[in-house]
């Protein structure tokens, strides 16, 4: 600690881009908890269990208590072969398995496994993942787990000057720092990254590279929790670019980020799923609604075991996951998908109701030859005393009932009428939020149609 205070005081400029105390302490954290045995136990204990519920396909070696002490410790074997030298077929789907896994570390339980190295990653006989060795282990707290989350959202939309905030709360820019050089540096940067397939084609590789190349000109640094991050995702990257060149962990990411978008329950999350579906504006863009419904139908399909083809890679043998997974493999919502975007869906049904309403009306009243009829409004003080019985249809009116089309045609397209899709539509949670939303429905589209009559007939 003295040599890095005595080092970032002879060089100013680097104390600026790095925080080497803080980086040693981390370090030395990691280090000394290493070397304590009853803490790797505990880790162990913690990962495991923090893994059962949703990826029992992950193997981690049962630790005996009694037998551990702080210099000695006690695990299973595993037999298995290293997965970076594995010539099995399923080692791709292991690796996805793995980016799942490290996604729920990192945006989920906040403790992840900052040692992931080849030696560390087992490929079981009965086509498993073991993860070893949780000596080194790291947590990070729920606002730099959102502010994950929020980056990602904003990057979708390349709103780089949001971006820039997301780095003041993800610590790689210190607060009160003047953004303004920053922003057109990081612009360039991930408009690079982005180009050629948006973001989920990024390299995180390269992306990583670039933003350390900025730490030397600007109050830009690379935080210790995100140093280990990126060793981590590097290890898997690598192994994946083995059997596979064109794999971007990136893109690999999305179905487990559209997990969260879509069942996460946080205010944070909820509105990173709005901005990603609305943007800045309050339009809905379906296109990206339908992405992420696509992905979570991936993220169900890979933990389901009936979904695979025998390996147990993504939720094959070994999985025991029965009943316990998230869904079948289907891109028809769930209940708790629904539950959660509740507000957002009545608003959009009430919108697209609405427009529907009027849209039909206006073809009745084209149809029948009454284009230039109007209707007195018999109340005082009004500043159009005569409205015309056709109503006016918008460019979002129109946006809101092809949203609509391209949305159903999805989901008839993805969801052939069959027994499973029924069961599904005739659960008790999704009929119960169904009769819960119907009221809800019906007062937001009066209030609408009531808005809009009172704009009409009292302003110009």
């Amino acid at each position: 600690r003295s040599v890095g205070k005595f080092v970032g005081n002879l060089f100013p400029n680097l104390k600026k881009r790095v925080d080497i105390v803080a980086l040693l302490d981390e370090w030395a954290a990691r280090f000394f908890e290493e070397l304590d045995y009853i803490k790797e136990l505990e880790h162990t204990q913690r990962f495991a269990a923090s893994m059962e519920k949703e990826l029992p396909q992950i193997l981690v070696p049962k630790t005996y208590d009694q037998y551990t002490s702080r210099r000695v410790l006690v695990s299973e074997w595993i037999e298995g072969e290293k997965l970076a030298q594995s010539t099995a077929s399923d080692v791709g789907d292991l690796v996805n398995l793995g980016v799942i896994c490290y996604l729920k570390q990192l945006l989920d339980t906040g403790f992840f496994h900052a040692d992931p190295h080849p030696g560390n990653m087992i490929r079981t006989p009965d086509g498993r993942l073991a993860i070893l060795d949780f000596g080194l282990m790291a947590e990070i707290d729920n606002n730099i787990k959102y502010g994950m989350v929020e980056a990602i959202s904003h990057l979708i939309h390349r709103d780089y000057e949001a971006i820039v905030y997301d780095f003041v709360t993800l610590e790689f820019i210190p607060p009160g720092t003047n953004l303004s050089p920053i922003l057109p540096v990081l612009s360039n940067v991930f408009d690079q990254a982005l180009e050629g397939g948006g973001a989920k084609s990024i390299n995180f590789q390269d992306l990583a590279g670039d933003l350390a190349q900025i730490t030397f000109d600007y109050p830009f640094r690379i935080p210790p929790y995100f140093a280990l991050i990126i060793r981590a995702i590097g290890v898997l990257e690598g192994i994946a670019l083995v059997g596979d060149p064109d794999f971007a962990i990136v893109d690999e990411a999305y179905p487990y980020l559209s997990k969260m978008l879509l069942t996460d329950k946080s205010e944070r999350s909820r509105e990173a799923l709005r901005y990603t579906l609305y943007g800045n504006g309050d339009t809905l863009q379906v296109e990206r609604l339908i992405d992420i419904l696509q992905a979570f139908d991936a993220y169900r399909e890979n933990l389901n075991p009936e979904a695979g083809t025998g390996g147990a890679g993504m939720g094959g043998a070994g999985g025991g996951r029965g009943n316990q997974g998230p869904g079948a493999a289907m891109s028809l919502p769930t209940a708790a998908i629904i539950g959660g975007l509740e507000d957002m869906i009545v608003d959009e049904v009430a919108a697209t109701i609405d427009a529907l309403t009027r849209q039909q009306l206006w073809l009745l009243v084209e149809r029948t030859g009454l284009q230039r009829a109007f209707v007195p409004v018999l109340f005082p003080g009004v500043v159009r005393p005569f409205l015309p019985i056709a109503p006016r249809v918008t460019d979002k009116d129109r946006i809101l009932v092809d949203n609509l089309t391209k949305l159903v045609a999805y989901l008839v397209e993805t969801n052939p009428l069959g027994p499973e899709t029924v069961r599904q539509l005739l659960d008790p949670t999704v009929l119960q939020l169904g009769a819960q939303s119907v009221p809800k429905v019906t007062t937001r589209l009066l209030n609408r149609i009531t808005a809009r009559t009172i704009r009409e007939v009292f302003t110009l």
